[in-house]
């Protein structure tokens, strides 16, 4: 994944996974990888990752006056979910 600055209307990323369930497996190896790219290209963007025991993994983006954007990814490859997170990222919540 090429890191990028996101749209100044992007306030937060919230991302939850289970610790050990193999649904979540994808979510984490994109954070494990992504992580470091997407945080030095949006310093001042909060991430923040949960980590809980039988919870659904997803990416909750909120933008601009609390609007939020969430994409469930369990069970999906590394590679899906980063397509399906470029196009939350990308997708301004008019």
């Amino acid at each position: 994944m090429s890191a990028r600055a996101f749209s100044k209307s992007l306030r937060e990323l919230r991302v939850h996974f289970s610790q050990h369930s193999p649904a979540s497996q994808g979510l984490r190896e994109f954070i494990v990888k992504a992580y470091p790219e997407l945080k030095k290209a949006n310093p001042g963007l909060p991430i923040l990752i949960r980590e809980a025991n039988n919870v659904e993994s997803r990416i909750i983006a909120r933008f601009d006056q609390g609007r939020e954007r969430k994409i469930v990814v369990d069970g999906l490859s590394t590679g899906d979910i980063e397509q399906k997170f470029s196009s939350l990222v990308s997708s301004d919540t008019k």
